[in-house]
């Protein structure tokens, strides 16, 4: 059955690049292919912007239209304008609350300024995966919250997946609703401002560019794509998602290492 796809919102890490970060020739193609079919095209992402805009270039998206969903939604940009259309910051006021927390249970905090990282710690195995993640660099810093001299869009709790699950329980009891606290990845927290996640963004986006939920198919692998997943019209897994990822999935596609979105951009949307 070919699937009506007006929008196609992609994630980036383990569904539309592979081990290396890297996007490989066939998908760029098949993304290239849907764009030229009339295809929006959705990067949507818990990556910083400095992390997405290198992918943004390389499928044309500010030449051709196309739009950056980046922290997880808390800043929307369409690239054809090259215009930020929806920004909601993290409140000032619990920077140094989030520090602390992560100081308290042996973990790391970092966010991001104009050229990459921000942390505690330029050594730790999960500041230097997000820096990885992004291909940004780590600067160290003595004490965090004393260096952000204006709000961010989003911060980070990262580490070892065992200290991450008690930093979570306890993050979600002491700011309430004051602070949107889930994971991206068993051993990546994230906090952003509430009501910020990738659904809510692909719903402000799909009136900004006139299609339907119907008319938006959503792809990801992982935990903080399931509500982006859940508002799509159609939602599909890659085969390397996470089980509650796979289980709420319409179509499971090809891992990221075998061209999953050029494989089911093939089979069910060309």
């Amino acid at each position: 059955m070919k699937i009506n796809c007006k929008a196609l919102a992609l994630d980036l890490d383990g569904t539309l690049t592979n081990s290396k970060k890297e996007i490989t020739p066939l998908t760029q193609a098949a993304i290239i292919k849907g764009m030229g079919k009339g295809i929006k095209i959705i990067l949507a992402s818990g990556r910083p912007v400095l992390g997405i805009e290198p992918i943004a270039q390389r499928l044309n998206l500010y030449k051709n239209g196309g739009f950056i969903a980046a922290y997880n939604g808390g800043q929307i940009i369409d690239c054809h304008k090259n215009k930020v259309i929806f920004e909601k910051l993290l409140p000032f006021e619990y920077y140094g609350e989030i520090c602390e927390l992560a100081r308290k249970f042996d973990v790391h905090a970092l966010t991001y300024d104009q050229n990459g990282v921000i942390a505690e710690s330029d050594q730790a195995r999960y500041v230097i995966k997000e820096a990885f993640n992004n291909a940004i660099p780590i600067k160290k810093v003595e004490r965090l919250e004393k260096v952000i001299t204006k709000p961010v869009v989003k911060f980070m709790i990262v580490g070892e997946p065992d200290k991450i699950s008690p930093t979570l329980e306890f993050a979600k009891r002491e700011f309430g609703g004051k602070i949107n606290v889930f994971l991206s990845e068993p051993y990546f927290m994230e906090l952003t401002s509430p009501g910020i996640e990738k659904a809510s963004a692909l719903e402000h986006l799909i009136k900004y560019i006139g299609v339907t939920q119907e008319e938006l198919v959503a792809v990801g692998d992982g935990l903080n794509d399931i509500p982006m997943l859940e508002f799509a019209g159609v939602a599909v897994a890659m085969e390397n998602a996470y089980d509650e990822v796979k289980d709420i999935a319409d179509y499971i596609t090809l891992s990221n290492e075998e061209d999953g979105i050029s494989y089911f951009l093939k089979k069910y949307v060309f």
